[in-house]
């Protein structure tokens, strides 16, 4: 898939139409666009993430959350995108069209896909429109699941955008990872840039296909419970559904509430003439900052309360990985066991079948020898490497893939050095917050100097509007902390409709497919196994390779160690001390 052409309409400094054709051959195959600081490079950037994800614009790049919060929301963001010659005209709309050739849609036949999103600043309701055409015309696809998930879908998933659509300053935000939603947040943009993803989701769909077998083979009395858990887990995520979007409505009137208060610190500190306009724009940027840092240095020291009964009893976490370790090895072993079972009965089927001599007799014992020597030599020569199954094996633990992802990454996270982890977030935590106390005395200090009516009602306004943040702040600490208790209930139901399914013997009518689907996962799971070592190695390679390029200090970096547990993939760099690199 290749950009042939981007279309800017009265879209910030771009006034009227401005078409960009990026034809290449093989000889110029790189498009390069500059110009001056101040000429529409950042915009002509902006321009294509508006484009392709519009309101979500702001889970690709930080950059954009933040402007839109500063501007109080995304519509009063995205309405201030109008031309301003443009507007001084009469014009009401601008538009941002992108074309795409070699596009490559499964099942759907495709040569060039033009993507056009429009706002109205005249319209009140429904603003913002898409237009997707396929070859020119409208399909019945993007109809079908709507024209932001075919993007996400099929065009790019906003976790690989973080990838494609960003300026030098991202580099270093994305090396300064601390909190562990920004790492997963990271990880899901390497698994689905490394095709990891769609493996690890094929899996998820069959065992859920395994379960259904199950359940479909249940009596009346297993059906009416497990449809009454299913019920239960369905009720519990459209209740985080509406939450999520609750907070969406509460976040986007929090930064509302926010644009006006700093309209109205802006005029009470001009009354009092105590700083300067940019004086005040540089302690609110350290607010503002400090906020971010804040909320991010809690989120670290909520996760880090919750390891610390873990670091207690460390040895014994130690002792129940090897124990799950053992057993995930184990029954990967019984798989391979079936195959070489299945391969030497093959083998000994097919010499006892052959025809012998009538001058040889073989009598019992002697059968019986060469079947066991053949055997063993079956196992030497071609699965040598085929673990044993011991026959007094107990599996004490039974944990699923997620379950012994999930030990290994917080036993990982205890080893890499949890004690100075937490004096450091803990330190940091107090400092800022003093820090933030001393601004917010400074820019009350300011604002105290005059008392006139007008100053004393804009000054209740202010505080009015700072209670309201807090309240929606609070009351988003309240949903956020229902969805963590809704989540909780709908692991209990699933551990329960497992529970029940795994005791359901399986129909006659169902079984055929069940072995199918249980052989299926089986040679799955192998391969993503082997298929994250793969990626993992050749990560490790190309980092290094690029680091050795890009590095001033030669030797400085000696490893760089990818580490995948489940859906969380970590890179550290080492010295030749074996050190961790900062």
């Amino acid at each position: 898939m290749v950009i042939k052409e981007i279309e800017l309409n009265n879209f910030r400094i771009y006034n009227g139409r401005n078409s960009i054709r990026l034809t290449t051959d093989d000889n110029k195959n790189i498009v390069i666009i500059s110009g001056k600081n101040g000429f529409g490079k950042t915009t002509f950037l902006m321009s294509l993430v508006w484009c392709l994800y519009g309101r979500q614009m702001e889970d690709v790049d930080d950059l954009y959350n933040k402007e839109i919060r500063d501007n109080g929301g995304y519509p009063k963001y995205i309405a201030s995108s109008l031309n301003r010659k443009a507007k001084a005209e009469g014009d009401t709309q601008f538009s941002v069209s992108i074309t795409f050739h070699d596009v490559n849609i499964p099942e759907v036949q495709c040569n060039e896909l033009k993507i056009t999103r429009t706002y109205s600043t005249a319209k009140v309701t429904n603003p913002e429109n898409v237009e997707i055409l396929i070859d020119g015309y409208e399909n019945e696809l993007t109809k079908e699941v709507g024209p932001e998930i075919f993007i996400r879908e099929f065009i790019m998933p906003t976790e690989i955008a973080k990838f494609f659509f960003f300026d030098a300053e991202k580099i270093v935000s994305l090396a300064e990872i601390n909190t562990a939603e920004q790492r997963r947040s990271l990880s899901l943009a390497y698994s689905e840039v490394l095709g990891i993803k769609k493996y690890e989701d094929m899996k998820a769909e069959l065992i859920g296909v395994q379960k259904k077998l199950r359940a479909d083979s249940a009596g009346f009395e297993e059906k009416a419970e497990l449809n009454h858990l299913i019920t239960d887990v369905d009720k519990f995520e459209s209740k985080i559904t509406e939450n999520n979007d609750r907070i969406k409505e509460i976040t986007e009137k929090i930064s509302e509430f926010k644009y006006e208060s700093n309209q109205i610190q802006e005029k009470l500190i001009k009354s009092g003439s105590t700083i300067t306009v940019a004086e005040l724009n540089e302690i609110r940027k350290m607010e503002n900052e400090l906020d971010t840092t804040i909320i991010d240095l809690s989120e670290q020291l909520k996760n880090s309360f919750e390891i610390i009964p873990l670091a207690i009893v460390g040895n014994l976490l130690n002792d129940v990985r090897d124990q799950v370790e053992e057993e995930f090895k184990i029954n990967n072993a019984q798989f391979d066991q079936e195959r070489v079972q299945k391969v030497t009965r093959e083998v000994i089927n097919d010499l006892i079948s052959q025809k012998k001599p009538e001058n040889i007799v073989i009598d019992y014992e002697v059968q019986e020898y060469f079947v066991e020597t053949i055997k063993k030599l079956i196992k030497k020569h071609f699965f040598a490497d085929t673990i044993e199954v011991p026959s007094d094996f107990k599996e004490l633990h039974g944990f699923s893939e997620v379950e012994r992802n999930e030990l290994n990454e917080t036993i990982n996270q205890l080893k890499l050095s949890f004690k100075e982890n937490f004096k450091r977030i803990s330190g940091e935590y107090n400092k800022n917050k003093n820090e933030l106390s001393a601004i917010k005395k400074k820019i009350r200090e300011a604002e105290e100097h005059q008392e006139n009516p007008i100053i004393q009602a804009d000054r209740e306004r202010k505080e009015k509007l700072e209670n309201e943040i807090t309240n929606l702040q609070i009351e988003i600490g309240r949903i956020k902390q229902e969805n963590d208790d809704f989540n909780n209930e709908i692991i209990k139901k699933k551990k329960a409709i497992d529970k029940i399914t795994e005791k359901i013997q399986v129909s006659k009518q169902n079984e055929k497919k069940y072995k199918v689907t249980e052989r299926l996962i089986k040679k799955l799971q192998k391969f993503i196994s082997n298929f994250k070592e793969e990626k993992k190695k050749s990560l490790e390679k190309q980092i290094l390779s690029g680091l050795q390029i890009l590095m001033h200090k030669k030797g400085f970096i000696e490893k760089v160690e990818v580490q995948i547990i489940g859906e969380d993939i970590d890179i550290n760099l080492l010295d030749k001390r074996g050190n961790f690199i900062n």
